[in-house]
């Protein structure tokens, strides 16, 4: 391998965007090459950042032996294809969150990367976030005691961004696999990643995609077109049981009738509770009276520097063999959560691990 690593890019759209200006960043990366079905947006990428190799076969891009790593940003359908192909063809992989559309198509992609000797990351990106370096510090060292209980939710009012997303077959699924993943892994990595053992969900689809609403959506695909289908849930909920006793209560929603979105996340521990929402607030006992804490640095998520600190550790990960912090067994674990709550969902019965 030569001092820099070169990188391609599988998929070029929304989300591929805060990949690229990560490695640009990156003094030992090159930006190699770009690959799209989508030639438009191929074309509009690379001018962007003055990429000239633009390929629409990912097995052609793919046969560029200079290229050492590859980041997938596909749609979620796409995943396992794109990322074994690339794990074969002896590239390392930096596979977009979910990491696939269910656990069956993750433990294939896992299985490529171990039989091609290759690091296969998964893009949990809430683990790099400032939020979560700082709870996790009082995790690490037992500041909250036993945590037996936590409560995520991520909910938009009018959220669906369109295209892909809201089309089952490219997306796998609606908020709880977009949106839902995020808070799932970040409880779960705060939490030292206990093993799931049970599952029960719900998911409904009854104001679907709200395009009669004259409000702006804060999010757009730029796959969106007047084409575009619906057939996801506009809202999932779960309880999720852990071998170690825990239990997590999880909400995502594209679609819900609330004041406005919210994102946060609770946990609750015989020493002490915490709440990120969007700051960090902890709440304990002093000699004997209940006491709540707050911390005088910033605690609310910056997405200011949170890929570069994400795309920064693939990169270290390659070139000095640090151990990965986003490994595709986290991955798999995720996909059989949300497996298990679809399946939860529609038998209407819990589902054990």
């Amino acid at each position: 391998m030569s001092s820099k690593i070169k990188i391609g890019i599988i998929g070029v759209g929304n989300i591929a965007g805060t990949h690229i200006r990560a490695y640009l960043k990156n003094p030992n990366v090159e930006l190699y090459a770009f690959c799209d079905i989508n030639e438009e947006q191929l074309r509009k990428r690379g001018e962007e950042f003055g990429i000239e190799r633009l390929y629409t076969d990912v097995n052609e891009m793919l046969a560029l032996t200079e290229i050492d790593a590859v980041s997938v940003c596909t749609w979620n359908s796409a995943h396992a294809e794109c990322t074994i192909a690339a794990l074969n063809a002896g590239k390392h992989v930096l596979c977009e969150k979910p990491m696939a559309v269910n656990a069956a198509q993750a433990e294939e992609m896992k299985a490529a990367a171990e039989k091609n000797g290759k690091l296969l990351m998964i893009g949990f990106v809430r683990r790099y976030g400032n939020d979560c370096k700082i709870l996790k510090e009082f995790t690490d060292t037992d500041y909250f005691g036993e945590i037996y209980y936590a409560k995520a939710t991520y909910l938009r009012r009018n959220g669906n961004p369109g295209g892909w997303f809201g089309d089952k077959s490219r997306s796998g699924g609606g908020p709880l696999i977009d949106l839902g993943v995020h808070v799932i892994d970040l409880v779960r990595y705060l939490m030292g990643n206990p093993k799931p053992v049970s599952v029960y969900g719900a998911t409904f689809q009854k104001l679907f995609d709200r395009n009669n609403l004259k409000d702006k959506k804060a999010y757009v695909s730029v796959s969106k077109s007047d084409d575009d289908i619906c057939d996801v849930e506009d809202l999932a909920t779960a309880m999720i049981r852990f071998d170690n006793g825990a239990v997590l209560s999880i909400e995502a929603s594209f679609s819900l009738n609330i004041k406005s979105d919210e994102g946060k996340i609770e946990l609750f521990g015989t020493k002490g509770g915490a709440k990120l929402n969007p700051e960090l607030e902890m709440y304990s006992e002093i000699n004997n009276y209940m006491t709540n804490v707050g911390l005088t640095t910033n605690t609310a998520l910056s997405l200011e520097g949170i890929f570069e600190e994400e795309i920064n550790h693939f990169t270290d990960c390659i070139q000095n063999g640090v151990p990965c912090r986003a490994p595709a067994e986290d991955g798999v674990t995720l996909m059989s959560i949300l497996d298990a709550v679809y399946e939860s969902a529609q038998t209407g019965h819990e589902v054990v691990l």
